[in-house]
């Protein structure tokens, strides 16, 4: 399945936020974790992640530093800050209320149409 470009695009802030909550990661391992989350629904790109890793950075809701991997490779680690929780928690409510939406909506429209009275 393809999920819609718009859709990728209102999901990856609180995406991305919610994943650096459970702990730092850099940035392969962010791109890893979404794919685990959604399945392999969601194949991010670097082209995609980082651009969005430096807005979160210049809205100081992460901030990062450089680190090397077991490997002796050097890696940037992304960690979530306060402000950083804040926004989600801000997101968390504005996707309940949009996921809740959805949920009604998708159910009504599952339900046969009531038939209207002198319409039969």
């Amino acid at each position: 399945m393809r999920i819609d470009k718009d859709l990728v695009a209102a999901s990856a802030t609180p995406l991305v936020l919610g994943i650096l909550a459970e702990g730092d990661l850099y940035g392969y391992a962010i791109i890893k974790r979404v794919s685990e989350l959604s399945g392999g629904g969601m194949q991010w790109t670097d082209g995609m992640l980082y651009p969005l890793l430096h807005r979160l950075e210049r809205l100081g809701y992460v901030s990062s530093s450089w680190g090397t991997s077991e490997s002796g490779r050097r890696r940037k680690h992304y960690v979530i800050t306060a402000s950083g929780r804040e926004a989600l928690a801000d997101r968390q409510e504005q996707w309940a209320v949009v996921a809740d939406a959805l949920r009604q909506v998708w159910q009504s429209a599952q339900r046969p149409p009531a038939v209207a009275e002198g319409w039969a």
